[in-house]
């Protein structure tokens, strides 16, 4: 047994074709390994049946929102519902479900083999459009310059925590940042948090709707749609506020008897 208790997070918005059948995938493979898995789902304000789809599911609970704020609030509320149940493992991941089940095995069996902080599950296959690739790429660079170091897939969702690193990383952060993985994969690289990479398979989101995504544009699009434009912008003003200038807050996170 890896965990007494591992409580998976999902922000989610529209992801009512898929996101009961990617729950099931993942219990099918960590339910063996934990005495309880809770899944804590963060919707942001659907405007299909994701909140229908996941009623009556005994290890499921929803925490609807009280307005639709994005992908980076979203996943922020989400990581904090699932710290409330004082789970002993959390798992980070989107609800569009672009992972696959057994990928989540590793990485709790990961955790439990390195004895690490976090683990991040590095992607590889991607089907992304090429421009959020792209982002990912420049982001990374970014953050190697910054760090001292290359972090592989910067900004992936899908991420395990020790519920101490994780409280530290979000008592840094406000509720509305826009890219709160970037910031937490910067302060992890600065400052002192074993983390380990795990290469896991991206597939493609489950479900043919394309107004499931919480980035905007749709799964086909061929150029950056003007939301996503908007939205690096804004990433990367945040980025130097928060994380990257003198004196920026995030720079002074120090955890304290990390894992070795």
């Amino acid at each position: 047994m890896t965990a007494a208790h591992l409580a998976i997070v999902m922000p989610a918005y529209n992801e009512a074709e898929g996101i009961s059948g990617f729950i099931d995938e993942i219990r099918q493979h960590v339910g063996p390994l934990v005495g309880q898995l809770t899944f804590v789902v963060a919707d942001d304000r659907s405007t299909d049946a994701t909140v229908a789809a996941l009623q009556n599911i005994d290890d499921v609970r929803v925490e609807p929102q009280q307005v639709n704020r994005g992908h980076g609030p979203t996943a922020l509320a989400a990581y904090r519902a699932g710290l409330a149940l004082h789970p002993d493992l959390l798992v980070h991941v989107d609800g569009d479900g672009q992972f696959v089940g057994e990928d989540f095995a590793r990485m709790l069996k990961a955790m439990e083999s390195t004895g690490a902080d976090v683990v991040h599950g590095v992607r590889h296959s991607r089907t992304d459009p090429w421009y959020r690739r792209t982002l990912t790429s420049a982001v990374g660079m970014l953050i190697a310059l910054a760090a001292g170091r290359r972090v592989p897939d910067v900004n992936t969702p899908l991420r395990a925590y020790r519920p101490e690193a994780l409280r530290m990383l979000l008592d840094a952060v406000p509720a509305e940042v826009l890219v709160p993985h970037v910031h937490f994969s910067l302060a992890e690289a600065r400052s002192g948090f074993t983390v380990r990479y795990l290469s896991v398979r991206s597939i493609p989101r489950r479900g043919s709707s394309t107004s499931g995504t919480m980035w905007g544009g749709g799964v086909k699009a061929l150029v950056p749609p003007p939301r996503l434009r908007q939205f690096a912008n804004a990433a990367l003003q945040e980025a130097w506020q928060l994380s990257l200038r003198p004196g920026a807050p995030l720079r002074s996170i120090r955890l304290e008897n990390s894992r070795s």
